[in-house]
């Protein structure tokens, strides 16, 4: 070959090399924790260590994000593919937030409120006593201008807040003793998480707050009197009947319990659109799954306390007054030291305002008149040949 032909036959492989490179996907790096690999030949285009506050064996709670996982990656056809975490195989359970905002982890997911201590405002988000129905709570995030006030908040922090998993009341706590009065409450050791937690301990109660998997031994030994955590359904697999045999309602502290997936701001914004939108999509999919399994099993599990020696009881009204009495002033006081609490407070108030006067005439609450058409007396009552 001349050198005139081997210079040709080297312009035209490096032109075929050009056309090859320009028609393939391109592999770049890993930005901002979307790898943009080929379909099917380098792996899925999104991996993420996804941190859970959460054991993945809780029903109701840790759960449901491992459900939305999975249903992406179906969803992306394997190009979307999260391995979650337990709490403290990567992050601690109460720092996830914290984690994400300094870029440790790309994506957690979390209960805000144990953002607390950093954010007293965070709690807000999470679960605030005597406060919204979870189906309220969706309608205040999703149409009541909920979500905006969290983006506006959270996004300066370098965090991305996408509500994505909700239950509703909890219990009141498991108790080792019976407790009736407010004086019941001075001196009691209890495990109580956020707001709640405050007002129990303005009542003279000791309060710390325990992660979970902590609080099965807390109670054992003694470290411990009470304790709330979540559903009946996840406090029986944790144990807590087994130790503490007064378990209380209603869940006064939270009668909604909302969870967010939090996604570091920068990661957030590189994905591509699509990607951004199916995570929307798999979250809100979470929202109503979450809610509505966990509705469904928690009768069940009531059931089966009196065979274990269980005693269910409803907290008097006059344990329940001092509560809501001391929760109202709680609010108060954290809306009178921090704008950023009040604003909050103010907004979810404003909404509730407005939502209450159609749930009021929307939504009768049964009368003790009318017989529930589900229950073995009115069964009876519908047979014939029963007296006049």
């Amino acid at each position: 070959m001349s050198t005139r032909e081997a210079l040709v036959a080297v312009v035209v492989a490096f032109a075929v090399g050009l056309l090859v490179a320009g028609s393939l996907p391109q592999s770049g790096g890993v930005a901002g924790g979307e790898a943009h690999a080929a379909r099917g030949a380098e792996g899925p285009k999104l991996r993420w260590r996804v941190s859970s506050a959460f054991g993945t064996h809780l029903p109701g709670l840790g759960d449901n994000v491992v459900e939305v996982a999975r249903r992406l990656a179906v969803a992306s056809d394997g190009r979307i593919e999260w391995t979650v975490d337990d709490p403290d195989e990567v992050v601690p359970a109460f720092a996830i937030v914290e984690a994400v905002s300094r870029g440790k982890i790309a994506a957690g997911y979390t209960w805000l409120g144990y953002e607390e201590g950093r954010l007293p405002a965070s709690v807000l988000f999470g679960a605030v006593p005597f406060g919204m129905s979870p189906w309220e709570y969706t309608a205040w995030w999703q149409s009541g201008g909920g979500r905006e006030l969290a983006r506006e908040i959270y996004r300066p922090l370098g965090v991305e807040p996408i509500l994505c998993g909700l239950i509703g009341p909890e219990t009141a706590g498991w108790f080792r003793e019976a407790i009736e009065r407010p004086e019941d409450l001075r001196g009691l050791k209890i495990r109580f998480a956020g707001l709640g937690g405050q007002a129990l301990q303005a009542l003279g109660a000791s309060v710390t707050m325990l992660p979970g998997g902590e609080l099965f031994q807390a109670l054992e030994k003694g470290a411990i009197d009470a304790t709330e955590f979540s559903l009946p359904e996840v406090d029986v697999r944790l144990g807590f009947d087994r130790v503490a045999k007064f378990n209380y309602f209603p869940g006064w502290h939270q009668p909604f319990t909302a969870f967010h997936l939090v996604v570091n701001r920068p990661t957030w914004e590189a994905l591509a659109p699509a990607t951004r939108e199916l995570v929307e999509l798999a979250c809100g999919d979470g929202v109503q799954r979450n809610f509505a399994k966990a509705e469904a099993a928690q009768g069940a599990v009531l059931a089966g306390f009196e065979r274990n020696g269980v005693t269910t009881r409803t907290l008097s009204p006059a344990l329940l007054g001092a509560i809501e009495g001391a929760v109202a002033r709680i609010l108060d006081e954290a809306a009178a030291t921090d704008p950023l609490f009040a604003r909050i407070l103010a907004h979810q108030r404003a909404f509730h305002a407005d939502y209450d006067r159609w749930q009021r005439l929307a939504y009768p609450s049964r009368s003790s008149a009318v017989p529930d058409p589900a229950s073995p007396t009115a069964s009876r009552a519908a047979e014939p040949g029963d007296g006049d």
